[in-house]
């Protein structure tokens, strides 16, 4: 039997920065992991290898569209290939640089299924056999996968989920989406601007359902300019595969159902937490709909035992979400000071074009809250860098308190907002008012201009709109 201050159960972004943080602390660390290679969900198959052909499918557009800008390019070529290649040598470069992180901080890298085993042991079994660890604080960061619709199994041919779509080789002629989440929008949006016919169906009555209402509205209207068929309130009542991939019978908003066919489907309905074979029975730990229950700082009804991330009750599955309740954790399990985390504090970011940024109340939740609201919206086509850029869809929408200038949330719609949310999240947590970022000087001419336009607009004093 092994012993150490901490046994880690999942590398994923919760994981890992949780081992290093614990190293840092002087502790003895041990990480579990049941694949090949540390890095989780977010790493090998969900936030980066996404994002990375997000980036190709942007690259594509200019290609496409840049007479108006004076580059012309006759006869544009894509090798989906080489965007697949790339994508995975990305992933490959932060495999290697989480390994390196594991060496730096002294944490002992333990391969296998790790399960608890109650009194403060974890039994890891392998294709080796089966060993015991024994920690004094253990921390369950076993993570999420893709939900399937009942009666369906993924595959990597038609029915897809975020696994098997990023390893296709092909850009599919036709493609169906079944939910209208981050992933589902995303994937949605990648695949439009590689040529796919795409179509998005979403039995709740907008896009993108946690956004604010007009944050959703402005999506839907972008991407039916770009081609992609949105159905909200749609339900999907029957899938079969077919010759040539998959058939649907849909129920749509209007009362009336439609046959829809493509050659693939994506299914994209959430995700469900990874709490079923990892020893909780053993364990004092509760569950609510598969998810463990935890206080502020992360502890669950075993004493010494800590969960973060997709598993946890009460936040959203979110990998920056997972690092930071990592961190407490951690402190709590060395002693050290943490603050829990203030769901009202925590970055919403959707990678589409245009992109989304959003923190803290919609306007309807504030409103909903008993709040005297008052709001401020700024347009993209107002921004001069947006200009420069050629990307004017989109606005920033600021929602604060009539009374006392208090920032209740920031929604952003528009290129790259997903990077602007900062500014939004950095004011919040730093309790300042409307009038704070007002009077804060923002650099000209530049994306989050549009920002502070947003923060003067909710007292009407925006210059440019």
């Amino acid at each position: 039997m092994s012993s150490y201050d901490l046994v880690i159960i999942g590398s994923g972004p919760g994981g890992y920065s949780a081992a290093v943080r614990a190293g840092q602390y002087g502790l003895k660390t041990a990480i579990v992991e049941k694949d090949p290679k540390l890095g989780g969900t977010c790493l090998h198959v969900g936030c980066i290898p996404t994002k990375a052909l997000l980036h190709g499918a942007e690259v594509w557009q200019h290609f496409l569209h840049g007479a108006s800008e004076g580059f012309l390019c006759d006869n544009p070529r894509l090798d989906y290939p080489k965007v697949v290649d790339r994508k995975q040598s990305v992933v490959d470069k932060h495999a290697k640089g989480v390994d390196f992180l594991m060496k730096k901080n002294k944490v002992d890298v333990i391969k296998g299924m790790g399960k608890l085993a109650g009194n403060g042991k974890v039994i890891v079994t392998s294709d080796k056999g089966q060993q015991t660890l024994e920690a004094k604080k253990i921390v369950l960061a076993t993570g999420s996968e893709a939900r399937m619709l009942p009666g369906l199994k993924p595959d990597p041919e038609v029915i897809l989920t975020n696994v098997e779509i990023l390893n296709m080789r092909t850009i599919p002629k036709t493609l169906i989406v079944i939910g209208a989440g981050a992933v589902g929008v995303e994937f949605a949006s990648i695949f439009n601007r590689f040529g796919t016919k795409v179509t998005v169906l979403e039995m709740l009555p907008k896009l993108v359902p946690v956004e604010d209402e007009e944050v959703s509205g402005e999506l839907e209207r972008v991407f039916k300019k770009t081609g992609i068929r949105c159905e909200t309130g749609a339900k999907a009542e029957n899938i079969e595969r077919t010759a040539n991939g998959v058939k649907i019978k849909v129920a749509l908003a209007n009362g009336k159902s439609e046959v829809m066919e493509a050659e693939k489907l994506l299914v994209a309905v959430g995700r469900k937490p990874n709490t079923e074979s990892v020893g909780i029975e053993n364990t004092k730990a509760e569950l609510d709909r598969g998810f463990v229950k935890v206080n502020g700082m992360q502890q669950t009804a075993e004493p010494g035992l800590y969960a973060i991330g997709d598993i946890v009750a009460g936040t959203p599955q979110l990998a920056h979400v997972a690092t930071a309740e990592g961190m407490i954790a951690v402190a709590h399990a060395a002693g050290k000071s943490a603050v829990a985390i203030n769901k009202n504090r925590i970055p919403g970011a959707t990678y589409t074009e245009p992109g989304i940024g959003s923190a803290g109340l919609t306007e309807a939740q504030a409103k909903a809250a008993g709040y005297k609201v008052k709001v401020g919206k700024f347009p993209m086509a107002a921004n001069s860098k947006a200009s420069i850029v050629g990307s004017h869809d989109g606005f920033v929408k600021v929602v604060a308190d009539e009374k006392y200038g208090e920032i209740l949330g920031v929604h952003i719609i528009g290129y790259h907002a997903y990077e602007l949310i900062a500014e939004g999240v950095a004011a919040m947590e730093a309790e300042a008012t409307v009038e704070t970022l007002r009077n804060t000087i923002h650099a000209h001419p530049t994306l989050y201009e549009a920002v502070g336009e947003a923060f003067q607009a909710v007292y009407g004093m925006a210059i440019n709109a």
